[in-house]
């Protein structure tokens, strides 16, 4: 599997829900760096890591788990980049460096987008699913257009 990219993934019902939990005010996000070696911010929030659920949202992104169907949960986080006048694109870096697979599941429609290994840049697009492999390198940005920019991301096996 180079990716796989799959539009309107959620039917609207669960795809609203997870908007709105993931776009409102009432959810609390943790400051963090891009990578070590990149200087830009970015917010997350995690829900499952160290095998260990750290968040009252997993049920919220149960849909999403249950149409991806993974052997095993390595982490998922969702990850908040704000709006700059400039599209920064950032170093790219590797998840895990075994190989192991992801999924981003895009929240909000927006100008930033996922660079794949190959160049292949993948737009953010709301309610669209990229799965790749995780392990080779790739990279985010941040959005101009609107005021975040938000995606959920699964690491799995």
């Amino acid at each position: 599997m180079s990716y796989k990219i799959i539009d309107n993934f959620l039917d609207n019902s669960h795809f609203e829900k997870i908007q709105k939990v993931f776009l409102s005010d009432n959810i609390p996000w943790y400051i963090s760096e891009v990578n070590s070696y990149d200087t830009n911010i970015y917010f997350v929030h995690h829900i499952h890591t160290g095998h260990t659920v750290v968040s009252d949202h997993l049920n919220t992104i149960l849909p999403i788990i249950n149409k991806i169907n993974p052997r095993a949960l390595l982490r998922i986080k969702t990850n908040l980049h704000t709006r700059s006048d400039n599209l920064i694109t950032h170093a790219p870096h590797t998840d895990y460096e075994y190989e192991h697979k992801a999924a981003i599941f895009y929240v909000n429609t927006n100008d930033g987008f996922t660079v794949l290994n190959d160049g292949t840049k993948i737009e953010s697009v709301a309610n669209r699913l990229l799965m790749f492999e995780a392990h080779k390198p790739h990279q985010s940005t941040n959005c101009t257009d609107e005021n975040v920019r938000v995606n959920i991301n699964f690491n799995y096996f």
